[in-house]
């Protein structure tokens, strides 16, 4: 760990805290402070004025990314009947129902994502302990609760990542690999900044998006001028 902290500490030497850099300078900035031997995960951090007390302010969704995460997701769907099949079809890597919903009760949680019809959704409730601390619990807000499971398994295989504000006005969201180009990580955090400027609320004054951050797994925060995305 110690060898590690000192990696940390020299990369983020290069990095001025007290400057908001532009998207082209963060990406390289992003690459030369990346100390990681695999190929580390690009996250875009908001701060935002908002209070995700108040219903109107708890800001949620999910999107596609033009270039996907390059992340390969593992997707359960819970479900019945001939939407067994359908989620088979549409390359879920797990399909059940009470069965499945036996073993996440044992401990078993070797998924990413869970898509569940609404029919299926009284029986996961009921392990909304388990699911809900690890972020699992699906939510018809961001498409995994539904009874198209083709669109809901191919979204989510194609880079579909969730967002939503935490308690302190954060919001966290994958945007892609170290080994995308550029070109690939300015598409897909444009993507998700556009979403997140337009779901500003109404009740919001003054301003909105208070910082943007771009890092890399384990590796230092570099503030983001936004009028460059």
């Amino acid at each position: 760990m110690a060898k590690q902290g000192k990696q940390y500490v020299a990369a983020a030497q290069l990095v001025d805290r007290t400057t908001l850099y532009n998207v082209d300078d963060a990406i390289a900035l992003a690459r030369k402070t990346s100390y990681t031997k695999f190929n580390a995960s690009v996250e875009l951090s908001f701060r935002l004025n908002v209070d995700p007390r108040h219903a109107d302010q708890q800001i949620r969704g999910a999107v596609v990314l033009p270039h996907g995460t390059g992340r390969t997701q593992r997707v359960l769907v819970i479900t019945q009947g001939v939407k067994e099949k359908e989620a088979l079809d549409a390359g879920a890597d797990f399909v059940g129902n009470k069965e499945i919903l036996e073993k996440i009760k044992g401990g078993w949680f070797d998924f990413d994502v869970i898509v569940a019809t609404p029919d299926m959704m009284a029986e996961l409730g009921k392990l909304g302990k388990l699911l809900g601390p690890k972020g699992l619990m699906p939510n018809p807000k961001t498409g995994t609760v539904t009874m198209d499971v083709t669109k809901a398994v191919n979204d989510i295989k194609k880079g579909k990542v969730e967002y939503r504000v935490d308690k302190e006005g954060n919001i966290g969201v994958l945007v892609g690999k170290l080994s995308f180009t550029d070109e690939q990580l300015h598409e897909n955090m444009k993507t998700i900044y556009d979403l997140i400027l337009r779901a500003r609320p109404a009740a919001v004054k003054g301003i909105y998006m208070k910082n943007l951050v771009l890092s890399t797994t384990m590796g230092p925060g570099i503030k983001l001028d936004t009028t460059t995305i």
